[in-house]
């Protein structure tokens, strides 16, 4: 395949992250007196931990199934009725094969442990987390909470809009600070018929707004939404190029670009987009239809949402057998498989906290089933697939998808070029 892929032109880099250490869970139980029971447990909770469940000694043992999201039931463990507590890195994710570049401290229980994500080095010297919070569609308390679980679980890169999901952001950092928080915002797509320079100005007022709501002097990264008019797009990142220059963000990258829109703003630019943002999951195949090897063959890095689909998580890639006999043999899911596959080909990506999302919507609330997803995915790094999987992985064509799905109608099958028909067949075949 011959497209460039990050390692190519980018070094991994280990920054170390506080993640939190899950000391226990109490997990309520209904049970029977026969050693056989075999009480569920709580839906949305992984079906990975299946099998890794360290219990504590009590009169009462029962087996505990854990349930994924679809309700279907793994293998039970044996477990403790009222009580059970598992280290996260063994019970979320198995025992496995650890990179080079990937270290990890284990502090005595109760402590917390410093665990790494990696990193590419930006022009600049920016480390770019490759595995990011994605709250797109999270009201402002489960952003707020999203941040600091993920913050936890050692995700600090935070992805997020210009609306309820930045006040989220902008709660959690007046409570708990930004510091070690890699911040990643939007700038708002620009209406059609607007002027280049009306454009401009309003990208120079969202960045000023936005810093302001969030109460920081600048952002990580401003990513660009593309526009079907060229020059509103060369105008744009002019100002997101001045915002560089000021000091009010570390970097800037785009947001669904297709060729064309990739090709305009590469005709203009002083600095080149550091990342384009856009869509990527098995059945696309790993070159996204050519969008990769376009962009990178440029210089513009891969920053993948949508591992499991988009705009809601697809049923025949979490159901796939293909995925399930994959993950049965690391004792993976087949969401975990999707994510692992993404990052092995070499993308940054942004997750979801939970595959319970849809169009616009998406949810952390209380409870262990946000941080126990956070945590899953935070150890994405911590096994890895065979080069047969992944060969077999790469060959899948469906569930195919448009790399730049939610670009403008300026780019072939977009999202805005859809029509009601085609977004309702969309979204009715996740």
């Amino acid at each position: 395949m011959a497209f460039v892929t990050a390692s190519m032109f980018s070094s991994y880099t280990a920054v170390p992250t506080v993640a939190h250490r899950l000391d226990c869970v109490t997990l309520r139980r209904r049970f029977q007196k026969t050693a056989t029971t075999r009480p569920r447990v709580a839906a949305g909770v992984p079906s990975v931990l299946s099998g890794h469940l360290q219990h504590s000694t009590s009169r009462k043992q029962a087996y505990v199934e854990c349930v994924d999201r679809g309700g279907s039931e793994g293998p039970a463990a044996v477990g403790d009725v009222e009580q059970v507590s598992f280290d996260r890195r063994s019970a979320l994710l198995g025992i496995a094969s650890t990179p080079a570049w990937w270290t990890a401290t284990t502090l005595p229980a109760g402590a917390r442990n410093v665990t790494t994500i990696p990193t590419w080095t930006l022009d600049g010297g920016v480390e770019f987390p490759i595995l990011a919070l994605n709250t797109v569609g999270l009201t402002m308390e489960d952003a707020e909470r999203a941040v600091r679980l993920a913050q936890e679980a050692g995700i600090t890169h935070v992805d997020f809009h210009p609306d309820r999901e930045r006040d989220g952001v902008a709660k959690f950092i007046a409570s708990s600070g930004r510091e070690g928080l890699f911040l990643n915002t939007k700038i708002r797509k620009a209406p059609p018929g607007i002027s280049p320079t009306e454009a401009a100005e309003a990208t120079r007022r969202q960045i000023d707004e936005d810093l302001g709501i969030l109460g920081v002097d600048s952002v990580d990264m401003l990513m660009l939404r593309d526009s079907a008019d060229c020059d509103v797009i060369q105008a744009q990142w002019a100002a997101l190029e001045a915002a560089l220059a000021a000091g009010k963000t570390r970097s800037i990258g785009v947001i669904n670009f297709c060729e064309f829109s990739l090709s305009c703003v590469l005709q203009s630019a002083v600095v080149k987009p550091a990342i384009n943002y856009f869509m990527l999951h098995v059945g696309m195949g790993p070159d996204a239809h050519g969008l990769r090897s376009f962009g990178e063959s440029r210089g513009v890095r891969t920053f993948a949402y949508g591992a499991v689909g988009e705009p809601g998580p697809s049923d025949e890639l979490l159901s796939s057998p293909v995925l399930r006999r994959i993950g049965a043999a690391h004792k993976r899911s087949a969401e975990e498989v999707a994510l692992r596959w993404v990052l092995q080909n070499g993308a940054a990506v942004s997750v979801r906290p939970t595959t319970a999302f849809g169009l616009g919507v998406s949810t952390c609330t209380e409870g262990p089933t946000c941080s126990l997803g956070l945590q899953a995915r935070a150890q994405s790094f911590e096994w890895s697939l065979t080069s047969e999987e992944m060969a077999e992985l790469n060959s899948i064509s469906s569930p195919d998808g448009n790399p730049t799905l939610f670009s403008s109608t300026g780019c072939p099958g977009s999202w805005g070029s859809l029509g009601e028909e085609g977004k309702a067949a969309l979204l009715g075949n996740k």
